[in-house]
């Protein structure tokens, strides 16, 4: 009876310590937030609300990891004059100028030809796991699902460095 006894208090102090333990896509995760911040970019969750979806009735709200490059390049003429935008991976009304699949949350008309052009094609190589593309006079931000690997992170700063670079 004794050693019935020491096997479940055994057992249960193992599954304590294994409850706690990060699971392998956390340990990953943080691997990946750890890469992401000598690359320059700041990473937070958020709560968003995409554009309501067409044939939906409410917006869906969620949360995800928003990957942050900030703008260093800009003076504050050139920051008062950016129009801030951002585009979301839903189908809606307002898509003007993006790609299939992509609506806009806020900003639809505010981009030059030249400036559509370029984000149809930053959003066009962003892996699938973006969920949205933001811009703003003080940083451009990709929220991102994390699934994927290391290439993708890589991707993603690529491709925001493209806006920040044109000042879109």
């Amino acid at each position: 009876m004794k050693w019935a006894i020491i096997i479940v208090v055994m057992l249960s102090l193992v599954g304590s310590i294994m409850w706690v333990m990060p699971t392998p896509r956390q340990r990953f995760q943080a691997q990946l937030r750890a890469k992401a911040k000598p690359m320059g970019f700041q990473v937070q969750m958020v709560r968003l609300t995409a554009p309501r979806a067409a044939g939906e009735v409410d917006a869906e709200k969620y949360s995800v990891m928003a990957y942050r490059l900030y703008r260093h390049n800009m003076d504050k003429k050139a920051a008062a004059l950016l129009q801030p935008w951002h585009a979301f991976r839903v189908e809606a009304i307002a898509n003007d100028g993006l790609p299939d699949g992509w609506s806009w949350g806020f900003g639809e008309g505010v981009l030059s030809e030249a400036s559509q052009q370029l984000l149809k094609e930053v959003i066009d190589a962003l892996p699938t796991g973006v969920s949205s593309i933001e811009s703003t006079p003080i940083h451009v931000t990709a929220h991102w699902d994390e699934e994927g690997t290391f290439d993708d992170l890589e991707l993603i700063k690529t491709q925001l460095d493209r806006i920040v670079e044109a000042k879109v």
